[in-house]
């Protein structure tokens, strides 16, 4: 007879999983206990985000959407449900993955946290009005509604403009010789100016002669005259008048701008375009109305745009007069805390989302839940220390403890070894990556993890730290690229010398301004100075973690250029040569070979109310993405989607007798990524296997020459073993005469390198000034340096919170512009 299995989830203190087939997952039977952390590791690719998003979360997800509603169960049926045989014991799960969807311009800190809300409730509830003024509902105070946007920017706080000197640059030119740069090129540029001609302006004099009044409506009038146009006659080809409309440049340059499909035409319009702060709400966004009212004497805008750690401050100090007010206040500050604990306390309100990284996003998510009150789920954190300085390491390890404390259940996907160290439980899943994955070697308390054999982690977890491969000497600079005086964010009037030929790392605490200076200054300092000849860097390339394609279409295979190899060689088989099949045939982005009813992407989407659209695989090729005749045609016995499903390691021995696609397979499995499937959509990429293919792809260009390397955390999402393979490379770069500057958080790589700029004290406007500068072992002797002890651990070195024990040391640091003071633990 058969039993209800309800009863027993209310005794088992422990998740079950029996049979986890998702992705490379073999079969896997695990037991997980409940209201405790367990952490997640493994090398990168081994399968544990396949376990604790792909298996734990879905399954959760999937039972939530059957209770929800009867719709929702033929779509389970199209996305499919986890590949596992049970999972008992698991209670409702709340993911905070690091989504690869990033949220749009009209997100911000205060939307993600919902602090905003709260702080509108405020104005609109205990704010100062003016004589006579009615009170204005919450949504008053939000530009993102019709209610409160300033009328003007539609609640954007600026507009797009243009100017004389914008559309045209050189004044010297007649319009005839193309003085309106900003007039489109080819035939439409002609008919514009011969319009002109028309209508009696002067299109052979210099801009600068012509009249202030024709000049202003050339270039900004609103009106559209058509008039009739007799081309001039050439003698090899009779053209008939027709019937011209005349645009304004401003208005081509705004049409363009807002309407073009095309990135290109748009990037070229935004050229002649400023962005000004909206002239009505002076870039506040707000309509007068809500600007009118204040708190503590100032408008939300200003509060918004304050430093949480200030806004808080701010509060604390404010009289208040009523129930309701202190309520209000209350609940603000309490939302304010977690955020400020999680090390963000630098951010404003108004800062928008796009411009937070993954992991300050993530974390601002984190924070927000501790304010939700939920107990009895399970949070599944896919590496919250991403983007973390060791110093705020100990903030989020309090955060997690907390969750757990409500009553909560906390799975954790990371390779932090602090983090590690704290987890009541630890599943270990490996031993390698992708095929040679997939098994689970442990799972019980850390301690249990040591001498498990195949463990990569109790390698770098116990034992102090696997033995040193022995420091190199730190390598001297053959010249450097210096920036003087630089004004950019948090960022005030700072001077830094980046040394070439050699390794350096960039660190400092969340928000002291690394980002900044390396990704946005350094990079136009030396983007600009390229094209001179005597500058000693010739090339540069920035290797960022953004997405290497946004749809299922890009993938590996299509971004490294290894496809159309792989093409060439499916148009050269028997088969393709007697059916005269072009390499178009083999394309999924184009008519022909591809499957029509998923039009080559694999996948469908499925769209779900509420909750973002899913892909689900096609039900017509069942993700093979072709039809059934192009995969007739084989090559060395495998058909065009075998070929894509195969990992980059099975397809290195595959293709090993063709030099062009071998190379590009080498560099991949070069750097660690011999586990990702040809084939595998962009979107199933994380952003630090994004950055590690742009790398690749660039390894397997190895130019002659001087390149400087920009990196933004490269260790981000990898396991302690892929970091040395990573530094392998990036220290031969360096070796082949390269220089390379990475901004990084992760200690043994700081350790290894040959110049360090520490940046801080803090964060936000506690950050921004270089704290030292100089080798690892002069970076870690120096007080005042959030980074100075734990880089003096991971040398091996004693740090003396006294600054300095090393004499000549002042003279570095003097030269950096900072004086030893006591060190920031007092």
């Amino acid at each position: 007879m058969h039993h209800s299995t309800a009863p027993e989830t209310h005794h088992d203190p422990f998740v079950r999983v029996r049979g986890a087939r998702e992705h490379n997952l073999r079969g896997v039977d695990v037991d997980i206990p409940r209201d405790a952390l367990t952490v997640f590791t493994g090398v990168s690719g081994s399968g544990k985000s396949s376990l604790a998003f792909g298996t734990l979360y879905a399954e959760a997800q999937r039972r939530y959407f059957e209770s929800v509603a009867p719709y929702a169960r033929r779509l389970i049926h199209q996305i499919g449900a986890p590949k596992v045989d049970s999972v008992t014991g698991l209670p409702p799960a709340v993911s905070l993955e690091q989504r690869r969807s990033s949220p749009g311009s009209r997100s911000s800190v205060g939307t993600v946290t919902l602090l905003s809300n709260s702080l509108r409730m405020l104005y609109s509830r205990a704010g100062s009005y003016p004589p006579g003024a009615g009170r204005l509902d919450s949504d008053a105070f939000s530009p993102n509604t019709a209610a409160g946007a300033c009328p003007s920017c539609h609640g954007l706080g600026s507009i797009h403009r243009t100017s004389e000197e914008l559309l045209v640059p050189d004044q010297g030119l007649s319009i005839r010789q193309g003085a309106i740069a900003a007039w489109p090129g080819a035939w439409q540029g002609k008919n514009l100016r011969d319009i002109l001609e028309v209508l009696g302006y002067d299109v052979d004099a210099p801009w600068r002669e012509l009249a202030a009044k024709d000049r202003e409506w050339i270039l900004f009038t609103e009106e559209q005259p058509v008039v009739t146009v007799h081309p001039v006659r050439d003698a090899d080809r009779i053209q008939r008048p027709y019937q011209g409309t005349y645009m304004s440049a401003r208005r081509h340059v705004m049409r363009t701008f807002s309407d073009s499909k095309s990135a290109t035409l748009r990037a070229r319009a935004e050229r002649f375009l400023t962005d000004s702060p909206c002239p009505a709400c002076e870039g506040r966004r707000l309509r007068p109305e809500a600007l009118a009212v204040t708190f503590a004497g100032r408008t939300i805008a200003e509060l918004a745009a304050l430093p949480l750690t200030a806004l808080d401050a701010v509060l604390a100090g404010t009289p208040l007069d009523g129930e309701a007010e202190r309520v209000l206040v209350e609940d603000l500050r309490g939302r304010i805390g977690p955020v400020v604990e999680l090390g963000l306390g630098y951010l404003s309100l108004d800062r928008t989302a796009p411009t937070l990284s993954a992991g300050e996003l993530q974390r601002l998510r984190l924070a927000t839940q501790l304010r939700s009150g939920l107990f009895g789920v399970v949070y599944v954190l896919d590496e919250p220390s991403a983007g973390l300085h060791p110093a705020d390491t100990e903030a989020l390890l309090g955060v997690l403890d907390r969750l757990k404390a409500a009553g909560n259940t906390v799975f954790v996907v990371e390779h932090h070894l602090d983090v590690v160290r704290h987890a009541d439980w630890l599943v270990e899943v490996g031993p390698l990556a992708g095929e040679h994955g997939g098994r689970v070697l442990y799972s019980g308390p850390p301690r249990g993890l040591d001498g498990v054999a195949g463990s990569a982690t109790a390698r770098h977890l116990f034992a102090g730290r696997e033995a040193d491969p022995g420091r190199r000497p730190v390598r001297t600079a053959s010249g450097s690229v210096r920036l003087t005086a630089v004004e950019r964010h948090n960022l005030r009037g700072v001077d830094a010398a980046f040394p070439l030929g050699v390794f350096t790392a960039v660190t400092g605490v969340s928000g002291s301004g690394k980002s900044t200076l390396v990704g946005q200054v350094l990079a136009r300092e030396v983007g600009e100075r390229i094209a001179d000849p005597g500058f000693p860097v010739r090339r540069l390339v920035e290797v960022d973690q953004k997405p290497i394609g946004r749809t299922p279409r890009s993938n590996l295979a299509t971004y490294t250029g290894l496809f159309d190899v792989v093409r060439k060689l499916f148009t050269a088989a028997p088969q393709a040569r007697e059916r005269g099949w072009k390499a178009g045939r083999f394309s999924f982005n184009v008519p022909g070979g591809r499957c029509e009813t998923c039009q080559g992407e694999g996948f469908v989407s499925v769209e779900l109310l509420f909750l973002p659209s899913t892909y689900a695989p096609c039900p017509e090729c069942a993700g093979a993405r072709y039809n059934t005749e192009t995969l007739d045609v084989r090559y060395d016995g495998l058909n065009i989607a075998e070929v894509l499903g195969l990992t980059v390691e099975s397809a290195a021995a595959f293709f090993a007798g063709v030099p062009a696609a071998a190379r590009s397979l080498r560099a991949l499995e070069d750097i660690g990524l011999g586990y990702l499937r040809l084939g595998q959509p962009a979107t199933e990429l994380s952003g630090g296997e994004a950055q590690r293919i742009k790398l690749a792809t660039e390894l397997q260009r190895q130019r002659r020459d001087h390149t400087l390397y920009l990196l933004d955390e490269p260790t981000t999402g990898l396991h302690p073993a892929d970091v040395r393979v990573l530094l392998r490379q990036l220290h031969g770069l360096v070796e082949a005469g390269h220089s390379v500057v990475v901004v990084e958080h992760d200690m043994e790589v700081v350790a290894g390198a040959d110049w360090v700029i520490d940046l801080g004290p803090g964060g936000g406007t506690d950050g921004g000034r270089i704290v030292a500068a100089g080798t690892p072992a002069e970076v870690a002797a120096t007080g005042g340096s959030r980074t100075a002890h734990h880089l003096a651990r991971a040398l091996g070195q004693p740090y003396d919170t006294d600054g300095p024990q090393r004499p000549g040391l002042e003279v570095v640091l003097r030269a950096c512009g900072n004086h030893t003071g006591r060190s920031w633990r007092e």
